[in-house]
């Protein structure tokens, strides 16, 4: 089937603004603790909860892409995330607001629907690189989140963002009602079949659980970063404002536009070796990153320096995880997917928590070691795959040797 290009670039802007609910929190969580006389570290609980809700979400509700067609699955949802954003915009205390992000990060799994439906679109040649496209609006909507929440709820409240949130996920639900191609399910399976799927495809699949590590583990330290990059940035060290953490989410947006050359180099290459290449950047990340908690201005370049590179790193890792399990099993995607997001967003929350915790106890250093600690646990366990699989490529070659002398 041809899709379009207008329509894969619709869907890209549609990952962005999905995904982009649960991360704007991250660069107001000081308006939010200020306005709400809660501790930053209390108001850091809005963005963790996203995380936790949205990990709940894949695991629940992307399943159904194989089983209900794709355009009134999408649209439903995206309605149901615009009344969890006006839910949150009127929150009059933390734990009433901590509730409405989980059940806006159930409902906000749009890209998580959106990205195995257009992979099965698309022939297998060009999968790597749609799956790239997409990502990059994916990023972009994580990334430039930051920088619409921080300097709207810096001029207006914390509250702001939330509301024009939800305009805007409502205008696009009426967009994509037109511009998602009709598709057929996949599978007639019932609904507890569905979820139990994933659970059955990880004991199954020791290439979907490799993928499922390198994804929880690089993404973990990226969380912990981004979550506790607020903290540095408007605390003693820097003094800055909310919108100071919005412009440095606009720096590492640059990092979209790696992943379609992640894409293509993983059609050409494979994905492992994109995967190396993630690995390695977050660990560089995290020493490039260790000399911004001195502050001043050259503090303040290698924190833009070093965030722009951990985003460069962890968004490629996901396309090369992305390319390397939509090739298991064509019929079931979107299960996959679910199995895959689920243990990247569980590693993401939990990375956030961490973080939080971390920079309480040791700064911000202690969540540069942290992002490091997680980045060597996904490259051992990479090593590990490469010096198994080296055998049986080996004993491959030879025998293809043997055959075409």
């Amino acid at each position: 089937m041809s899709v379009p290009r207008w329509v894969i670039l619709v869907l890209s802007l549609a990952c962005g603004v999905g995904v982009s609910t649960i991360y704007f929190p991250q660069a107001i969580s000081s308006l939010i603790a200020a306005d709400l006389n809660v501790s930053a570290a209390s108001a850091a609980l809005v963005v963790t909860a996203a995380q936790f809700g949205y990990a709940a979400g894949i695991f629940l509700l992307v399943p159904l892409g194989d089983r209900l067609p794709h355009r009134p699955l999408i649209v439903t949802l995206l309605v149901l995330t615009a009344a969890g954003l006006l839910a949150a915009s009127a929150a009059p205390s933390l734990p009433l607001l901590v509730a409405a992000s989980a059940i806006t990060g159930v409902t906000t799994v749009v890209p998580q629907i959106i990205i195995p439906m257009a992979a099965g679109l698309v022939p297998a040649e060009r999968r790597g690189a749609v799956t790239g496209t997409l990502l990059s609006g994916l990023i972009g909507g994580i990334l430039l989140a930051r920088t619409f929440s921080g300097t709207l709820g810096e001029r207006f409240g914390w509250r702001a963002p939330y509301l024009v949130a939800a305009v805007v996920v409502l205008v696009l639900a009426a967009v994509l009602s037109r511009a998602v191609p009709p598709t057929t399910p996949s599978t007639q399976h019932g609904y507890p079949a569905l979820i139990s799927a994933p659970l059955r495809l990880l004991r199954t699949e020791p290439d979907l659980r490799r993928s499922c590590l390198y994804q929880a583990m690089v993404f973990g330290g990226f969380s912990a970063a981004w979550t506790t990059l607020t903290l540095l940035v408007t605390g003693p060290t820097y003094g800055m404002g909310a919108q100071a953490v919005g412009i440095l989410g606009l720096v590492g947006a640059a990092s979209m536009f790696s992943t379609p050359l992640a894409g293509r180099l993983a059609d050409r290459r494979g994905p492992d070796t994109v995967s190396l290449l993630a690995m390695l950047g977050t660990i560089a990340a995290a020493a490039l990153l260790v000399p911004a908690a001195g502050g001043g201005r050259a503090g303040l370049l290698t924190l833009a320096a070093g965030m722009l590179l951990l985003d460069v790193a962890v968004q490629s890792g996901q396309v090369a995880n992305q390319a390397r399990i939509f090739a298991l099993r064509p019929e079931a995607r979107a299960r996959i997917n679910t199995a895959y997001m689920t243990c990247a967003f569980l590693g993401g929350s939990a990375g956030s928590w961490l973080g939080v915790r971390t920079y309480d106890r040791f700064g911000w250093r202690g969540v540069t070691g942290l992002v490091t600690t997680l980045g060597v646990v996904a490259l051992g366990r990479h090593l590990h795959h490469v010096r198994r699989a080296r055998p049986n490529r080996s004993g491959f070659e030879k025998r293809e040797a043997a055959r075409h002398p």
